[in-house]
């Protein structure tokens, strides 16, 4: 994890579901596919699932510790989809799909940041084998400049474009990522989750700083 003089971390959220491993479910899914956003952006959040009819709900619970429903005091809900067309820091935390009958979607963590750098990198867990491409960029310059990779507070690599690839991901490349461009700044920190198994459950955690201790980062997951 980083380490700091006097590491913290601030949880929005800790839910864990074992609903969310059942097969009848929705799937949340984000447009643009990305765990951390710039302040003004706009972003989509769509409840997908086979049965219409179940009548999904987008909500979530942000760094405040407040749970809440898309198109009250945030986003603009249609039908099973939450628009957000000016996102703002408050807005970080953590979004699932819910249904009248109970069963939740997977959920996502999403940290909006009004710095210059973010880390685009995979909003949901992804497969071992398959190969992760991690992005970072620059909310008004070209998103093609050198920066460093970070992994768990250890340089991984320094890239000239800006953007890096894992290939054939391992469980041994799970951790807590962040980037850095020379005179731009750092991004904010994102947990990437490496499964082998779909159903496998996962619980998530919004981060407002970068230094974490260990003992509050705890990934449950069932086989």
């Amino acid at each position: 994890m980083f380490t700091s003089n006097q590491p913290e971390c601030h949880f929005s959220l800790v839910l864990i579901s074992l609903l969310s491993c059942t097969t009848n479910q929705a799937r949340l899914t984000v447009s643009p596919s990305s765990s951390q956003f710039f302040e003004g952006d706009f972003v989509s959040l769509s409840c997908e699932e086979d049965d219409s009819s179940a009548g999904w709900t987008l909500r979530r619970n942000t760094s405040k510790g407040n749970t809440s429903q898309c198109g009250g005091w945030w986003g603009t809900s249609f039908n099973s989809s939450c628009d957000i067309s000016y996102i703002v820091e408050r807005d970080s935390g953590v979004y699932w799909c819910e249904s009248r009958e109970g069963p939740i979607s997977n959920m996502v963590n999403l940290t909006v940041t009004g710095g210059s750098v973010i880390l685009q990198s995979p909003v949901l867990p992804v497969m071992e084998g398959d190969d992760v491409t991690l992005l970072c960029k620059t909310k008004t310059t070209p998103s093609n400049l050198p920066a460093a990779f970070y992994k768990d507070g250890s340089l991984i690599r320094k890239q000239p474009t800006g953007h890096m690839t894992i290939q054939h991901v391992s469980r041994s490349d799970e951790g807590l990522y962040k980037c850095d461009i020379s005179g731009h700044g750092e991004s904010p920190s994102s947990w990437i989750t490496v499964t082998g198994d779909t159903l496998t459950c996962l619980c998530f955690c919004s981060f407002q700083h970068s230094q974490c201790d260990d003992n509050l980062m705890t990934v449950f997951a069932l086989f």
